[in-house]
């Protein structure tokens, strides 16, 4: 069991129910998040289970002062686990922020989370990362090009990590969730099969980085689909996806 996991986004969704999972007697955690009630709410139930909790208000998009708020998590406690988890989707954006807004959040607010933790852990020979993509990062559907988009590159990024710093002493997993229950998904406008409870999804996802899997894709038909779709041709793909309702 990890003694200090980092957890950003971690004042709703996922995020949340991962700290609610990881909090016991003497687990420490960080919780990186913008919305200081929730998160601030949120750190009051890990407490209640034991855990001693440190709340950090911080935009992930702001390099500076990510990397120095890190800096200072990890020379208080070295953090053994970090889950970069902070995102969101087309539908919670606002018209005046768009695809580069997406990005912003969605790779290099993972980015300016995981690297300054990178040679930390290398230097001390252990630690564990692990990296919130999505089963989109698979198949494009019409009106989620962006998503998609932005959780294939924190994909590929997270398996090339872990290929690097495996000899470092240093774990890596990337985790690949289909539709789970929170207030992103909620914001949907089309069919979501196999909706997941959040709870369950956040003790499935803390089980398997305990295995230290290289990725943690769930629920296995969803991803199975996922995996065949993103294996037909373009032009096959595109007369699929078509029938699918809405956008996000």
């Amino acid at each position: 069991e990890p003694a200090h996991v980092l957890i950003t986004g971690a004042s709703s969704g996922i995020g949340a129910a991962l700290a609610l999972a990881y909090a016991a007697p003497g687990v420490r955690l960080a919780i990186f998040g913008r919305d200081e009630a929730r998160a601030r709410a949120v750190a009051e139930s890990c407490r209640a289970k034991g855990a001693l909790v440190a709340v950090v208000l911080v935009d992930v998009t702001d390099q500076e002062t990510m990397a120095d708020a890190v800096a200072l998590v990890d020379d208080a406690h070295p953090v053994d686990l970090v889950i970069a988890n902070a995102g969101v989707a087309g539908a919670s954006l606002g018209h005046e922020d768009g695809i580069a807004r997406l990005f912003a959040i969605n790779v290099m607010g993972v980015v300016h989370t995981v690297e300054p933790l990178i040679a930390r852990m290398t230097a001390r020979g252990c630690g564990q990362i692990a990296l919130m993509s999505s089963l989109a990062s698979f198949v494009v559907r019409p009106g989620t090009e962006g998503y998609c988009a932005s959780k294939a590159a924190v994909r590929v990024w997270g398996e090339g990590l872990r290929q690097r710093l495996a000899p470092k002493g240093v774990a890596v997993s990337v985790i690949c969730p289909g539709f789970v229950d929170t207030p992103l998904t909620r914001r949907n406008r089309f069919p979501m099969p196999m909706l997941m409870a959040v709870e369950p999804a956040a003790r499935l996802i803390k089980a398997r980085l305990a295995k230290e899997q290289a990725r943690i894709a769930f629920p296995w038909p969803l991803y199975l689909g996922a995996r065949l779709a993103g294996l037909l041709p373009a032009g096959v793909q595109r007369l699929a996806t078509a029938r699918w309702p809405g956008k996000e």
